[in-house]
């Protein structure tokens, strides 16, 4: 019976519906219709363009549209149909984040940090470490072993979200499970992505990266103090270390003193993709090949940090680049740790989006928090740690040497251009937003729409994700958040406050909750226009083909010059996340609309000024909750 007990340990569940269930019948991600594209397009360029502007960039769209656009598209929809297995941005979208050669750092990997444990006590480092990967342990082997409950979006959850009901769906063949559930409202998503969570790495290769997944692997990678270290967490049976055998080798690399490397590896994967390929050959070249494929085949990286957090921009800072002697930026994902049990993870864009990697943290929040593998009380296990535990050693010569340096100063300088901010607006939340019949969404980004016409006076690129994951292979879509509604309103708070009765402002707001919500609706069910177009112009690139006059439109470039790109989440397990600017010019902005306030995580370089923008969306948040109130307001 033990044995059966320890076994039970090792999966966070088992769901009676297996968590593949559905993969096969979800439908396929749409190609929008051209002209749906074109008109969803112009729509985008409006507030963004004067009238002769616009004017150009409309003839251009329908010259498109009739001509090459038009050939385009019927290729794009005959290869989709030969491809049924995915779905037409699969392969484009792979590409271009594999095909990029800035540093994953900073302009790709994203950030989200875990709340505390709700235990102070349980904070610990080493309590928190180990208890976080047993969790993370028992993820994986609850997801591949297919005990993990799929990923559902219920609409109606009273109906769907049920025992009774997940009885009757796993009797439903999975060519046609996807349909059960639609009956009741229930929305399956693609969990496609997930197997590249585990042991996996983003591979620099010169021209074009590659994803490289083993597992096979048994072992955990975990740095600290720019220090490599490697131990089996998995025996030979498939089974899980012990949780006090992990607690004590975790134990034994938190207290060896060996110094930190004079040339710290980490340092490599911060750097541009072209050289950091061109060093890992070195690197292999020069009889590290052992070392490299422990590192990438490793089952996640965790790393370990020697300091406690002061406040939220300290956590943003440690969590989006942190040091790079002490982070692995390829892996799939880093579990970050600090002193004062602080925990986050850093993600590799390219594999995966958003929504695998919450799901994943939420299972290990909930796991490591409800039923902890250890206790403060715990004793770590009495095994020979020095022998299970294997420092890796990397042979460096010159060149490598220098290329560590260069690497450093080069991360050092892109790190101290890095801005931070953060705000918490506690005048109210989602709540307040229901009750006044808006969508919480919109209301914030029109704040941001506003806070930068204050601050800058213009109405520029706006960039917000959408997930895809209702369809096979999906990945995301763009809302384009600036529209003639988000404008005429921002300058009538901005400009024009005294020429408006409140009655009139709220209608205003109105308007671009209503407007918001269509386009969000839009974009989740594949009706957005970037993605095609995206994937029109890699069509015309991949045969060879002149760049249409279409793209060749500054308006078109300008529009994907995303001055302001967000992405929101809001989870139990998480305290804020956050990612860099895409463009030297521009706003990363993460936020989180809760019952009743609103967080906003601000990253920036010099060319814009992120504390005075979060003081502007303060600002208009105030305004525009204080209009919804029936309030009237000043200038």
């Amino acid at each position: 019976r033990g044995q059966r007990r320890r076994r039970a340990a090792e999966f966070l569940h088992r769901s009676i519906v297996p968590t593949m269930h559905y993969q096969k019948s979800l439908p396929r991600l749409p190609v929008p219709k051209l002209e749906d594209t074109i008109t969803r397009y112009l729509n985008a360029q409006k507030p963004l363009l004067n009238d002769d502007q616009f004017r150009k960039t409309e003839e251009l769209a329908h010259a498109f549209e009739k001509g090459i656009g038009r050939e385009l598209h019927e290729q794009l929809v005959a290869q989709d149909n030969q491809n049924k297995h995915t779905s037409y941005i699969t392969g484009p979208w792979f590409d271009m984040y594999l095909k990029a050669r800035e540093p994953v750092v900073l302009n790709f990997n994203a950030f989200m940090s875990f709340n505390p444990d709700p235990k102070p006590e349980y904070n610990d480092q080493l309590i928190r470490a180990t208890n976080m990967t047993v969790s993370a342990i028992r993820f994986m082997k609850t997801f591949r072993a297919g005990y993990l409950e799929p990923e559902v979006f219920h609409l109606n959850p009273e109906k769907s979200d049920t025992e009774i009901f997940k009885k009757i769906i796993r009797f439903v063949p999975s060519s046609i499970s996807w349909f059960g559930a639609y009956m009741v409202n229930a929305y399956p998503l693609d969990m496609s992505q997930y197997f590249r969570l585990f042991n996996s790495t983003r591979i620099p290769k010169l021209n074009k990266d590659e994803l490289y997944t083993d597992e096979k692997a048994k072992h955990l990678l975990v740095l600290r103090n720019g220090n490599f270290y490697v131990f089996d967490v998995i025996d030979r049976d498939g089974n899980m270390l012990k949780p006090s055998e992990i607690q004590a080798h975790l134990k034994y690399i938190l207290s060896d003193n060996s110094p930190a490397p004079a040339f710290p590896l980490g340092y490599l994967s911060s750097e541009n993709r072209d050289t950091w390929a061109l060093l890992r050959k070195k690197l292999l070249e020069n009889g590290n090949e052992e070392a490299l494929q422990k590192v990438d085949s490793a089952m996640f990286c965790l790393s370990l940090d020697d300091f406690p957090i002061k406040d939220f921009v300290h956590v943003s800072h440690t969590m989006l680049h942190g040091d790079a002697a002490n982070r692995w930026y390829d892996k799939s994902f880093n579990l970050i740790i600090t002193k004062d049990g602080t925990a986050g993870i850093n993600f590799e864009h390219s594999w995966g989006d958003g929504v695998a990697v919450l799901r994943f943290q939420n299972e290990v929040f909930k796991d490591s928090t409800k039923t902890p593998a250890i206790s403060p009380q715990s004793q770590p296990a009495s095994v020979d740690s020095s022998r299970a535990v294997q420092k890796l050693d990397f042979k460096l010569n010159d060149a490598l040497k220098a290329g560590i340096t260069k690497a450093k100063e080069k991360f050092d300088a892109s790190v101290e251009s890095l801005s931070l901010n953060q705000i918490q607006f506690q005048e109210g939340g989602k709540e307040l937003l229901k009750q006044k019949k808006v969508s919480p969404d919109a209301v914030a980004q029109l704040a941001f729409q506003m806070a930068f016409l204050r601050q800058y006076d213009q109405t520029v690129a706006t960039y917000e994700s959408c997930s895809t994951a209702a369809f096979k292979h999906g990945r995301t879509e763009t809302i384009r958040p600036a529209s003639v509604h988000t404008k005429k309103c921002s300058e009538a708070f901005v400009k024009e406050l005294s020429k408006h009765s409140t009655e009139e402002l709220q209608k205003l707001i109105v308007e671009c909750s209503k407007y918001h919500g269509r386009l969000t609706k839009e974009a989740a069910m594949g009706q957005g226009f970037d993605r095609h177009l995206f994937s029109l112009r890699y069509l015309a690139l991949s045969k060879g083909l002149p760049l249409p006059d279409f793209y060749q439109d500054q308006a078109y470039a300008r529009l994907n010059h995303n001055i302001i790109s967000t992405s929101t989440l809001v989870s139990p397990a998480v305290q804020l996340g956050g990612f860099g600017p895409v463009v030297a010019d521009g706003f990363g902005v993460g936020y989180q609309v809760h019952d009743d306030w609103v967080g906003c995580n601000v990253s920036s370089y010099p060319a814009r000024n992120g504390k005075e923008f979060l003081q502007c969306i303060h600002k208009s948040l105030e305004d525009i909750f204080n209009v919804l109130k029936g309030k009237k307001i000043g200038s």
